[in-house]
């Protein structure tokens, strides 16, 4: 079993919430081990590689060296598409530019922090459920099945792009698609839910433009859901802190502003999860969230 620092990023300690909590549950429950990242930092997001891109190339391989330098783990586990991604670029290009390399290791000294060699790997939280779970792991845990709920499996933008970056990826039966991600929908699926056909399930959700053209993002979130809904979803089931947020605060907007009301439902997979393992919506931050799921859930058996 992997060692396994537990990376949150900025997202989970704020909006992301209750994104946070179901995933520290649900580890508890699977009965994984993971040890919380120390001294972490930003991961840059999509605005300090337009500063520097170095810069942000540095800021994710500190990140890597604290978890495998001062903490002994082999992996860096992160929920965030963002920080996952940012992650993911950095082992890319360490990997494939010995410049890039020596000019992270030179900024580490520098800056006396712990020195990245490249002997740690990244892993979305999807990817490491998949790897220690399974879906047969997750049908044989289930003691409240999702009981046919239908789902949207909305996976973003950034999980799967670009994707020379994911070597994992795309490697037969198995592994996970960069082409159409099925991770998500095979343990939702183990825990009772109907996973709908949904085109858009790595459609962008405009979140790097939300304050700046907010129109344009509502007008992607609308796209998600109103497809999601065309699909005959019920939910959209989230697996980034950033489209989560995105496609809750669009939907109220889109209602408020330009009178389009959709509802369908947006939750964590994490939170689903964490529901057909028996665990209580307050456990999993259901209430934290602005897309109000309880009566679905009740109506449906779940809660």
């Amino acid at each position: 079993m992997a060692k396994v620092a537990y990376y949150p990023g900025c997202a989970l300690e704020g909006s992301g919430g209750p994104y946070d909590k179901s995933t520290r549950v649900l580890v508890k429950e699977l009965g994984l081990e993971m040890e919380n990242l120390e001294d972490y930092n930003c991961c840059g997001a999509m605005e300090v590689k337009n500063i520097h891109p170095m810069l942000q190339t540095y800021m994710s391989a500190r990140n890597l060296a604290i978890a495998s330098k001062l903490q002994g783990c082999d992996t860096v586990m992160a929920p965030c598409n963002g920080c996952y991604r940012n992650l993911k670029q950095t082992e890319y290009e360490c990997a494939t530019s010995e410049e890039t390399m020596k000019t992270v290791q030179d900024l580490a000294e520098k800056s006396g922090d712990p020195v990245y060699d490249g002997d740690v790997r990244s892993l979305h939280a999807l990817e490491w459920f998949m790897e220690e779970v399974g879906p047969e792991g997750i049908k044989s845990r289930v003691k409240k099945s999702l009981n046919g709920l239908k789902i949207a499996n909305y996976y973003g933008c950034m999980y799967t792009r670009p994707r020379q970056i994911f070597p994992e990826k795309d490697q037969g039966p198995g592994s996970e698609s960069s082409y159409a991600p099925h991770f998500m929908d095979d343990l939702l699926n183990a825990a009772g839910a109907e996973a709908v056909d949904f085109p858009l399930k790595t459609a962008c959700c405009g979140g790097a433009h939300t304050l700046s053209d907010s129109d344009t993002s509502t007008q992607l979130v609308l796209n998600i859901l109103q497809a999601a809904e065309d699909a005959g979803a019920e939910v959209i089931a989230t697996e980034c802190p950033t489209c989560h947020s995105g496609l809750e605060m669009h939907q109220v907007r889109a209602e408020v502003e330009f009178g389009i009301k959709t509802n369908v439902k947006v939750i964590y997979f994490t939170q689903l999860l964490g529901l057909a393992m028996g665990l209580s919506p307050r456990k999993v931050g259901i209430p934290d969230n602005v897309s109000d799921s309880m009566d679905l859930l009740a109506a449906k058996g779940i809660v």
